[in-house]
């Protein structure tokens, strides 16, 4: 089955929406991997048709960064786009596509800038949803991403799953059930 960005906007937005976003469910993993594992792994190498235009942009976005922490969740595959997502929602954002998107999905936009491990695009994630996103919400997770970033260059409850080894100070933060994004 040919997957257009219409198809993944309107899972994402009017089939699932926020109460499904962010709960783990391994029947909605399992929904996402059924119809869209072949649409994600085929944009990782060949994105020509989607970054063309603001939504299907956004469609490409939310393929390589919220498709996989579902469809490989607690696996290292889950974060294995999310350079190529980061790439993507930088040239967004520089074309100034970002603003074109309405305010009720623009937040996933700025995800893949939220989920890198480094401050610049922390800084950068707190600084978009800042001026560009009327969401308090959205603003005050970019901020408690960016002080896990800033207090350990990277996120702890990844280790494990990446095979990280875990500082005495990580292990304190997330025992004590430290922000996990």
């Amino acid at each position: 089955m040919i997957v257009k960005p219409e198809d993944i906007l309107d899972f994402w937005f009017v089939q699932s929406g926020p109460k499904r976003w962010f709960k783990k469910s391994d029947a909605f993993d399992a929904e996402i991997r059924l119809r869209f594992e072949d649409t994600t792994l085929s944009l990782a190498t060949n994105i020509a048709e989607w970054d063309t235009q603001p939504e299907s942009s956004l469609a490409l976005i939310i393929a390589l960064d919220q498709f996989p922490r579902n469809m490989y969740r607690a696996t290292k595959a889950a974060f294995a786009f999310d350079e190529a997502a980061l790439q993507h929602a930088k040239v967004m954002t520089d074309r100034g596509w970002d603003l074109k998107i309405d305010q009720s999905r623009r937040a996933f936009v700025y995800m893949p800038f939220m989920h890198a491990e480094n401050m610049t695009a922390q800084n950068e994630s707190v600084r978009l949803i800042d001026m560009r996103l009327e969401d308090a919400n959205t603003l005050h997770h970019a901020k408690e991403h960016r002080k896990v970033i800033e207090r350990f260059g990277r996120f702890p409850h990844r280790n494990a799953i990446l095979g990280r080894e875990s500082t005495a100070e990580e292990i304190a933060f997330l025992k004590s059930g430290g922000y996990a994004p």
